[in-house]
């Protein structure tokens, strides 16, 4: 394959590496380039194919990103913030492009990775599905055309692993609305109801969290009024569309020039 994009999954045992490498295997555009772990992982030093319970695939598991990022165009990572940080900066040294779908980052920490971007194309993404990212196109016109007499709220459902709230991707949706009223989401979010909290503000972006059993990701814009609702609504069932989603960013930002992407960028919308 030789003009196959070369990628790099990192957290290459978990639930979301693992499918990456699947999806990079099935893919023709694609080429597994390499896989990191972190030190004392029992995976480090393995043949990923066999760590995963199949059969060798000439790739072994490396805890040294600057190592396994040699020959690479790409790195995808759905990890956690700091390592990203840290994934980000090994990345531009390398200039190799960067996929994130990593979640929970704060202010401090996004902002972490404008220097890497300066230096090597960077996509990152509170979700890479094309069904999310028209939601959230969606959501900043509905926005755009009501006024603050239309409450918005929120809702979104993970499973019970799922360690940041609200997701990223409700944190998108919230963005987007924001954008679509004219306002800065840090001053009219509104993530946290308990006990006599008084009437809801008007003009405030709420908030809401469900997480249990294996629900793969729902997320759901209410636009409220007196008398009607709009809801708009998107169900994931399936991981896959989140790692098809990062391997076409891949191959996308494997051509770009360094900067600071996004999946509407990678989706031309």
């Amino acid at each position: 394959m030789t003009n196959a994009t070369k990628i790099v999954i990192t957290g290459c045992s978990g639930r979301m590496g693992q499918m990456l490498i699947k999806t990079v295997l099935e893919n023709d555009k694609t080429e597994l380039s390499g896989v990191v772990e972190r030190s004392g992982h029992d995976w480090v030093g393995r043949d990923v194919g066999e760590a995963m319970g199949g059969q060798a695939l000439g790739v072994t598991v490396s805890d040294d990103i600057s190592e396994a990022l040699k020959g690479a165009d790409v790195v995808i990572d759905f990890t956690a913030p700091q390592a990203t940080i840290q994934f980000a900066k090994a990345a531009a040294e390398a200039g190799v492009a960067h996929v994130i779908g990593t979640t929970g980052f704060s202010d401090a920490e996004i902002e972490a990775l404008a220097e890497p971007a300066q230096e090597t194309a960077i996509v990152r993404a509170g979700n890479m599905s094309l069904g999310v990212n028209l939601l959230t196109q969606l959501t900043k016109k509905v926005a755009a055309a009501l006024d603050e007499d239309y409450d918005i709220e929120i809702v979104e459902a993970h499973h019970h692993h799922k360690v940041d709230a609200p997701s990223g991707t409700a944190l998108m949706l919230g963005e987007a609305a924001a954008e679509g009223r004219g306002v800065d989401l840090g001053e009219v979010s509104d993530r946290g109801r308990d006990g006599i909290t008084g009437a809801r503000k008007k003009g405030d972006i709420g908030f809401a969290v469900v997480r249990g059993g294996d629900i793969v990701g729902e997320h759901e814009v209410m636009f409220a009024a007196a008398g009607e609702r709009i809801v708009l609504r998107h169900m994931a069932t399936d991981r896959a569309i989140f790692s098809r989603g990062a391997i076409k960013a891949a191959i996308w930002a494997a051509k770009q020039k360094p900067g600071a992407y996004d999946m509407l960028d990678v989706l031309g919308l």
